[in-house]
């Protein structure tokens, strides 16, 4: 049913659950998986002397953090005999980033993790899943 399958990490524990799920169902499946990590852009301020990190060190750390944020999906994949496919992106908001990426890859499902946050503590944090959800033309798993 599904052939190409995004998911999308941050490294948190509720990402690995939507990982192990996304690889799960990639095997069922026999559909090629597809991991993206949203990097950060760097904060540019109207006093740049005042950086503490310099923007090459940062966009450097951006990247190290995501290879391997990864390297731990493509080595969940590989272990369950599911072909993967990584690529880190930068963006300011990481839901239009994993919308755009699962247009790039033309996925078929996307499987993501959620906090499960309601309420309040859901409007003054916010969600990307829920940013996700409300703009996402597709199918989306929700992990909790």
């Amino acid at each position: 049913m599904f052939q190409r399958i995004l998911v999308p990490t941050d490294g948190s524990d509720i990402t690995t659950k939507a990982v192990e799920t996304a690889v799960q169902l990639a095997r069922f499946h026999g559909a090629r998986l597809f991991a993206v990590s949203v990097k950060e852009p760097f904060p540019y301020s109207a006093v740049s002397e005042m950086q503490p990190t310099p923007p090459q060190e940062f966009f450097d750390a951006q990247e190290r953090i995501a290879q391997e944020r990864l390297s731990q999906v493509a080595a969940a994949a590989q272990a369950a005999g599911v072909e993967v496919t990584t690529e880190s992106v930068e963006a300011l908001h990481a839901w239009e980033a994993i919308i755009e990426h699962a247009g790039k890859v033309q996925a078929d499902l996307l499987v993501m993790g959620s906090h499960g946050r309601k309420g309040f503590t859901a409007l003054l944090l916010g969600s990307e899943t829920q940013k996700v959800l409300s703009h996402c033309q597709f199918p989306v798993l929700v992990v909790r």
